[in-house]
């Protein structure tokens, strides 16, 4: 009989079952010896550090606490950490790679969520389906002047990141023509997406729609402020499902009161956005609160990515979502 790795879950209780419903955790169970009945959200709790010091395995998801030095010194068997969620930059560090720990996220099956959304809010947003639903609750009904289309509309994407460069297929496939800003991304391979690739001034200056698919870096801290929205043409929509910080919120709100530009966003600066903020009072704004990502039933394709994730890593195979330690400053 095969013997299994010491594993532990850490991640908040209240999301683990739905990430991991009885049948994938069954799988888990298979694949690891698993310490504790339940995840952990205390690294700290007296109770854990004799199961950290035999843990090889990992398993994390939200609110997973961080990994400090000291609870890898109280770890030392660990090899892997096997993240089912997105970004790792919460709670993995430089230390967890210089032990020599495998990491991987299940960022690739949070994707897909947040390109569909992502695509379904600038087809609604070309449209301007968001302020003809509060004129049409109001009892005005479109003149057919007042109706928008998306054919010939340019796109520009902020951000080739895992998810925007998915987004920039996407849109190609639909007909859109696409502006591409990125500092790590190639014209050549720009042209190969299907992209045309211009500075952030340039992009703001062309487009129609501006989707954000940037890291939260200092560089990128306010990235879209008073001077670049300044630069949106008249009609211009601002959709942002990626980190809140890339824009300037109070600017924001300023350009979006004068009713030049209008705003999708699924992330905010601060978030949650205060009450009373002016965001959450202008017609032109529509606000979600971060649900671009997995969602509800959708997270168990973060459980799912993350169970075949351990059964390669106890197999000896390669990890599907391996994070390296170069690519952990540039993650979102």
């Amino acid at each position: 009989m095969r013997q299994r790795r010491p594993g532990l879950m850490a991640m908040s209780r209240s999301v683990a079952p739905a990430v991991f419903p009885p049948d994938l955790l069954t799988r888990l169970a298979d694949a690891l010896e698993l310490l504790a009945p339940e995840a952990t959200e205390d690294f700290d709790d007296p109770a854990l550090r004799e199961r950290l010091a035999s843990v090889e395995v990992l398993v994390t998801g939200w609110s997973c606490p961080r990994l400090t030095a000291p609870v890898l010194d109280a770890a030392p068997r660990l090899r892997a950490v096997i993240h089912a969620a997105g970004s790792v930059k919460a709670h993995v560090g430089a230390e967890v790679f210089a032990r020599g720990v495998a990491v991987s996220s299940a960022a690739d099956a949070n994707a897909g969520p947040v390109v569909d959304y992502t695509l379904a809010v600038i087809t609604l947003a070309g449209k301007r389906a968001f302020g003809l639903a509060n004129a049409y609750a109001a009892g005005r009904f479109p003149r057919f002047a007042q109706r928008h289309g998306n054919d010939g509309r340019t796109v520009g994407v902020l951000g080739a990141s895992r998810i925007g460069r998915r987004v920039i297929a996407r849109l190609v496939a639909g007909g859109y023509r696409v502006l591409v800003s990125d500092p790590y991304l190639e014209s050549a391979h720009a042209a190969e997406l299907g992209a045309e690739q211009v500075d952030v001034d340039e992009l703001c200056r062309r487009c129609d729609v501006l989707t954000l698919h940037a890291p939260q870096l200092p560089e990128t801290h306010h990235l879209i402020d008073e001077r670049r929205l300044a630069l949106l043409p008249d009609g211009a929509v601002v959709v942002n499902t990626a980190r809140g910080s890339l824009v300037d919120s109070d600017a924001l709100a300023r350009a979006c009161a004068t009713g030049r530009i209008d705003a999708c966003l699924d992330v905010t600066d601060p978030e949650p956005l205060p009450v009373g903020h002016p965001l959450r009072a202008l017609p032109n704004v529509w606000i979600t609160p971060h649900v671009a990502g997995a969602q509800g039933s959708e997270v168990r394709r973060l459980g799912e990515f993350a169970v075949a994730e351990v059964e390669r890593f106890v197999a000896g195979q390669r990890l599907l979502g391996a994070v390296h330690i170069d690519q952990l400053q540039l993650l979102a």
